[in-house]
């Protein structure tokens, strides 16, 4: 398998083809419409958020992918959640869809669709469908296309997020490629987060949906920026086969070599996503290990990554280990003070009861001044671990969001 490629895309892969047009959804002169389309029919799978306030367009592609787990095309737009917005919004997603499919002389039930911006908001519903038909008409491939695609589904994101992976099966080349938007109100539990994922690897329709179950657990579901949970989180997943391999299922011998790669592909774009967090100035690590569960692991970890308190001490370059230990203690998981370790690049700030002295402190503050460190919780209870992707709270997140509809 090869490394993560940044300059792929949706396109890297065989039969692939996108495009991003300016539309005027929400704002004049920006790119906001997106279509992805395959030359060939696809097997389908789809991740969506679990919060039960979902948009349309996450209700109409999981209809959709449960009446029949195939597509060859999606369909997005930014600059409007098109969530909370009543039957009105149903008939926009379905609109969506029948453009794309129209656009591109494509059969009812091929089209996915996917929405981005404020909630509340009514779909401009013959601005998108008219970039729909703009995009499909101008389907390209190569890094052009890639890249004009992944901006055109941006919101407060800074940069565009894409890459690709490769990897051999049956003798035959494989490419997977992808974006996918997010700086804010992030925390997936599907998986506002957006991912597509592309390849030309022939794959059976149910065993992707678990390929790509957990993909996003071990990668996206891993990320929290500020540890609000998306009305649109989507991840997709579209395999059009030409790469001519066997179909790939549980039983195939090199089905790990396919689940690899794509691991890797959506461990890259969630981690692009934490480093352009609205306002982040950090990456940040957080590994809780000695848990009595695995799952203990995982509330602590998850506890530390959205605490503000813990998330302004990292801005601030504060190697404050009670706020972490106080995260650690109301995360619901089994928690001894006198059994922890806390540290920050395996340099210890509390050590079972023992703290740093003012020396140790000023290194570790030293330390956090750097773009990306880690924080270590040892909790000396069992075997279970845990390592989540975060960052830290700044004055930039607050003034982004304080005027995020004004």
């Amino acid at each position: 398998m090869s490394g993560f490629d940044p300059t792929g895309g949706v396109t890297s892969a065989t039969g692939f083809r996108a495009m991003g047009v300016e539309a005027g959804v929400k704002y004049a002169k920006r790119l906001d419409v997106a279509v992805v389309a395959s030359d060939r029919p696809c097997a389908a799978a789809g991740v969506f958020t679990t919060n039960l306030v979902c948009a349309a367009p996450v209700r109409f592609d999981r209809a959709r992918l449960a009446q029949a787990p195939a597509a060859q095309c999606v369909a997005v737009n930014t600059g409007c959640a098109n969530a909370c917005t009543g039957p009105d919004g149903d008939a926009a997603a379905q609109a969506m869809a029948r453009a794309a499919e129209e656009a591109l002389g494509l059969p009812e039930g091929a089209a996915l669709v996917a929405s981005t911006g404020v909630i509340g908001a009514p779909l401009p519903v013959g601005r998108v469908t008219a970039g729909i038909a703009r995009a499909a008409q101008a389907l390209a491939r190569g890094a052009a296309a890639d890249e004009t695609a992944a901006r055109a589904i941006m919101t407060t994101d800074t940069r565009p997020k894409h890459g690709a992976v490769r990897c051999t099966i049956d003798g035959r080349a494989v490419t997977l490629g992808g974006m996918c938007k997010g700086a804010g109100m992030i925390e997936p539990k599907m998986a506002t987060m957006l991912a597509f994922v592309t390849t030309d690897a022939a794959v059976d329709p149910a065993w992707l949906q678990a390929a790509l179950k957990e993909a996003a657990d071990e990668s996206f579901n891993r990320v929290v920026v500020d540890g609000d949970e998306s009305t649109n989180d989507t991840l997709l997943c579209l395999a059009n086969g030409a790469a001519g391999n066997a179909p790939l299922c549980a039983a195939h011998p090199q089905a790990g070599v396919f689940l690899e790669a794509l691991k890797a592909l959506c461990r890259a774009l969630a981690k692009a996503i934490v480093m352009d967090g609205e306002g982040v100035s950090k990456f940040v690590t957080v590994r809780v290990t000695g848990a009595e569960t695995p799952h203990d692991a995982h509330l602590v970890a998850r506890a530390i990554a959205r605490s503000p308190l813990v998330k302004t001490s990292w801005f601030g370059r504060d190697p404050n280990w009670g706020r972490v230990l106080c995260a650690a203690g109301y995360s619901g998981a089994e928690v001894d003070p006198a059994r922890v370790r806390v540290s920050y690049d395996g340099v210890c700030a509390y050590d079972r009861g023992r703290v740093a002295d003012e020396a140790t402190l000023a290194e570790l503050s030293g330390r956090m001044g750097a773009r990306a460190f880690e924080v270590g919780v040892e909790l000396g209870l069992g075997e279970g671990e845990e390592t989540l992707f975060t960052c830290d709270l700044t004055f930039d997140y607050v003034r982004i969001n304080a005027e995020y509809t004004t």
